[in-house]
């Protein structure tokens, strides 16, 4: 593969990634059916009538479920995630958010065009650290011989604004402000709440809550974008035809976001992911990356820009 190729290759998977990793910390992608083989109903209805007693009771535990999360500032967490014919990776790691998000996943492409993007630079997989104000993806050796020497790719959260217009402000947004709670929130917002039943999910008891978002409204309420960025991110989410999210949440006895699963349609075809949290409250340790073997995104674009094509 020759250097500007590799450089975009490997800039492409860092964009993407940033993406659907960090949405197996917050809400984005999702995963699937809403049952898979770890986990096994034992009520598979809601409670039935109408009146405000069972409509209030989801958001209610929802409410409390929300507030553990978020004040439980870390957790161990493993996805699968799919894109259409894009991608499909899985994710393990530690991610903690008491101070800004922090953490380390191990990334493994799977399928589509992303992994075979990665095969020809010679690995399937790369370990990507969160630090509060910059992203960093240890790429393979292959494009480290067209940038220098360097393995690992510093991504600015700051960049994320110059990329993307709407959507790029919207990422740089939930990079900083994500936590599993974030789906609960989701579900809250979203008006559309019901409770499942109750299911085992790896052998822990839980409560399994369901709904429909508007995925426009989740950006509405869920950042801190201005109207006209609002506005932005709006059109291009029409025009990848992203229009509407289904959200599964289980919650256990202690109130504790267990698995999400989010699935929707966009353009490129059906975008699914699951996502396991356990081990709340694990030391979460992330260090930067030796800087001496760290290329910093802005310059990697801005070479490529001026480079030759192929």
């Amino acid at each position: 593969m020759k250097g500007t190729n590799a450089r975009r290759a490997g800039l492409s998977i860092v964009a993407v990634t940033l993406l659907t990793g960090v949405t197996a910390c917050s809400s984005g992608g999702s995963g699937g059916p809403g049952g898979d083989e770890e986990s096994s109903s034992s009520s598979s209805s809601s409670s039935s009538g109408a009146g405000g007693g069972t409509r209030l009771s989801p958001i209610a535990a929802l409410r409390t479920a929300e507030k553990s999360t978020d004040g439980a500032d870390s957790a161990k967490v493993k996805s699968t995630t799919t894109m259409g014919s894009v991608m499909a990776m899985t994710a393990d790691g530690s991610l903690g958010w008491g101070d800004g998000l922090t953490g380390t996943l191990t990334i493994t492409y799977t399928g589509g065009t992303m992994a075979d993007t990665m095969r020809q630079m010679g690995t399937t997989s790369m370990e990507a650290r969160y630090l509060p104000d910059a992203y960093y993806a240890r790429m393979g050796d292959a494009f480290a011989e067209q940038a220098g020497g360097k393995h690992w790719i510093k991504y600015p959260y700051e960049a994320l604004e110059t990329l993307g217009g709407g959507s790029g402000a919207y990422l740089k947004n939930q990079m900083e402000n994500s936590t599993p709670n974030q789906s609960v929130k989701l579900l809250l917002a979203s008006g559309d709440v019901r409770r499942v039943g109750e299911e085992t999910v790896r052998g822990e008891h839980t409560t399994h809550y369901s709904g429909t978002v508007e995925v426009a409204d989740l950006a509405t309420r869920n950042s801190s974008l201005s109207d006209s960025q609002l506005a932005d991110l709006k059109r291009q989410l029409e025009q990848a035809g992203v229009t509407t999210e289904t959200v599964d949440i289980w919650v256990d006895d202690e109130n504790l976001l267990v698995k999400k699963v989010e699935q929707g349609q966009a353009a490129n075809g059906a975008y699914s992911q699951t996502a396991y949290y356990s081990d709340y409250g694990t030391p979460v340790d992330t260090e930067m990356p030796p800087a001496a073997d760290t290329a910093d995104f802005s310059e990697l674009l801005q070479q490529q820009g001026a480079g030759p094509t192929s």
